[in-house]
């Protein structure tokens, strides 16, 4: 039982963390692996970043990371030991490029790829505890259809698709969005057109998607942009950086970019919508920073 002046103190943190702004959260997944959808999630939160937001970076492939591999980090914790409460959240957390707050994730633990839903949500609502003035979170949840991708995904505000043009990547990013739809109610989707040739490319893979969503599934898609095929974009992993940052001139650069100005304009709502969620408490209502636009 806490004492008062426990009890004291700890309304005072909630009542802190209630006084932060709101978080966009934003779970970036695809049906099939191998899209480049962790370097969707890597350049995205390092342009973001660019843009002057308070970006976090969470690694949601908790069994086979590869966040802090690509960036060339090297955590000395990772949320395997916040799930053996060996450290809090707060305490894995370490600085990327430009300031991106890292969430490292395990490589090689088997356990950490078989978590229950309770220790999927546990960890969820550890982010509550986080006193950080962020703007925006960015999940990079594994690929395909398991438990914690629907634990992440519903947990989030807005879920961005990534598709290449390739027929696996089409039918596994249609059963990805019918298992969110049909079985997590999640009715809104953004699909990111990876490795195309040009815009016009992207565009029509999405029309693609969005025909055969239309005929068999009740949802929205919006186009979200294209990331053009780019050999710096290999380069750049190469030396472990983000391309956004280490080519920000290059094809995938300067898309990156692009799509974090749309990402900043996301509209998002101010309240909670019932089910568990990253950063609840914080969503209440409060001026959203300039350029950011928060809706119902």
């Amino acid at each position: 039982m806490l004492t008062t002046g426990e009890a004291m103190d700890q309304a005072n943190g909630l009542k802190r963390v209630r006084d932060l702004k709101p978080v966009r959260v934003i779970a970036v997944a695809s049906g099939k692996g191998g899209v480049g959808k962790t370097n969707v999630s890597v350049n995205l939160a390092v342009a973001l970043a660019g843009r002057g937001r308070e970006v976090m970076l969470m690694d949601a492939d908790l069994g086979l990371a590869n966040v802090d591999v690509m960036l060339g980090l090297q955590p000395r914790v990772n949320l395997s030991h916040v799930i053996n409460g060996e450290c809090s959240l707060d305490e894995v957390v370490i600085a990327g490029p430009r300031g991106i707050h890292v969430v490292p994730a395990a490589s090689g633990i088997s356990h950490m790829a078989d978590l229950t839903p309770a220790e999927h949500a546990g960890l969820i609502r550890a982010f509550s505890e986080l006193s950080l003035p962020l703007d925006v979170l960015i999940v990079d949840t594994p690929a395909g259809i398991s438990e914690d991708v629907m634990s992440y995904t519903r947990a989030a505000q807005e879920v961005i698709v990534v598709v290449c043009d390739e027929p696996a990547s089409m039918t596994d990013a249609y059963a990805l969005i019918k298992v969110l739809s049909r079985e997590h109610q999640i009715g809104r989707f953004h699909v990111l057109a990876n490795r195309v040739r040009d815009e016009q490319e992207g565009s029509a893979l999405y029309r693609k998607m969005a025909a055969v969503c239309g005929r068999f599934l009740d949802v929205t898609l919006h186009y979200f942009g294209a990331v053009p095929e780019d050999p710096l974009l290999r380069q750049a992993v190469q030396r472990q950086g983000a391309v956004v940052e280490l080519y920000p001139g290059g094809p995938a650069g300067r898309a990156f970019k692009n799509l974090a100005d749309k990402a900043d304009n996301l509209p998002t709502q101010t309240g909670s919508r019932g089910h568990l969620e990253f950063f609840v408490e914080r969503l209440v209502r409060a001026p959203a920073p300039a350029g950011m636009q928060w809706a119902e």
